[in-house]
């Protein structure tokens, strides 16, 4: 475990990305967990720049794919093209083949094209004429969407939310950070300036650290009992699944990890609940009639959940 890596990414997102700390440490987890990111907010807030200062923090090739409803599945995955030369098929990269992805306005997009970031995202590969290709490591997805903008949406399906380790919001900022903003754009300071604190390859190495930290059997029936609390919550459709149990499970060990323990508690898991389950988790008709919220239900649930003894 190098803590000062950890704590050396932290003070660059910190430093660069003006806005909430809590987002920037967050998308942080996700990395060392091996998940990826839904962003939903409006136009303007940063999700494009953060995404930008952690690639270029760990120095990772970044790749951005523009979604429009036109966009096919082979510009993501890419496609066979006919050399005349040699007279065979060769493949030509798609968008996908980066380490760090800013999927831009994926719910802009037709769901075959939003379907073929799937298997990327879940095997780590994609799959183009019957032939398979790797994807570079580390491999995660920022993707993000407009929640105020239906006109001309498809809004992802269940499965492809439930791919998603979290669901972060950025925000506006405020007041002090929107002035120290202002001053950082007017001294020219950019995403530009990014010191590495990192290489790439380093990031699979802190990926199995945090597949090592240790849970304890109390600990691992606190994260289970949450998810049961969600199937039984009749505001809900349906409650949250084994993968969504299992990356809360990575989340929790992220989260102790860039806190510098080799265990996990049960505060780490109440820091990343309601981020991991929240997208997962759909209101009935009737609870939104009543006008209740996601969050404030998962904050009660987590309340409700026992707290093991041995934590």
């Amino acid at each position: 475990m190098d803590n000062e890596k950890i704590a050396g990414l932290k003070s660059q997102l910190h430093e660069y990305f003006v806005g909430k700390e809590s987002v920037a440490e967050n998308l942080l987890i996700c990395l060392l967990a091996g998940g990826h990111v839904l962003m939903e907010d409006v136009p303007g807030v940063g999700k494009t720049t953060l995404a930008r200062i952690l690639a270029g923090c760990i120095e990772c090739d970044f790749g951005r794919i523009q979604f429009t409803p036109d966009t096919l599945p082979g510009d993501v995955t890419g496609s066979s093209v006919y050399n005349m030369k040699t007279g065979e098929f060769e493949y030509r990269q798609g968008a996908v083949m980066h380490q760090i992805i800013l999927a831009d306005e994926i719910n802009r997009t037709s769901p075959r094209t939003q379907a073929s970031l799937l298997e990327a995202m879940a095997e780590g590969q994609v799959s183009v004429d019957g032939k398979t290709y790797p994807l570079p490591r580390p491999f995660m997805v920022i993707a993000t969407q407009n929640p105020v903008e239906f006109l001309g949406t498809y809004p992802l399906p269940e499965a492809q939310m439930d791919r998603f380790m979290m669901r972060l919001s950025i925000g506006y900022p405020e007041k002090d950070e929107e002035i120290r903003l202002a001053k950082n754009f007017l001294s020219g300071k950019t995403v530009a300036d990014v010191k590495s604190v990192c290489r790439a390859e380093e990031i699979p190495v802190m990926m199995e650290e945090v597949e090592k930290i240790h849970l304890s059997d109390g600990v691992i029936s606190y994260i289970r009992d949450i998810i049961k609390l969600t199937r039984d919550e009749k505001s809900y459709v349906a409650g949250a699944s084994p993968r969504a149990m299992l990356a809360l499970i990575r989340a929790g060990q992220a989260k102790a990890y860039i806190n510098g323990r080799d265990f996990v508690k049960p505060d780490d898991v109440k820091a990343v609940a309601v981020n991991v389950l929240h997208h997962r988790l759909n209101l009935t008709p009737e609870a939104k009639i009543r006008k209740e919220e996601t969050d404030k239900i998962l904050g009660r649930i987590i309340l409700e959940a026992k707290i093991p003894v041995d934590s």
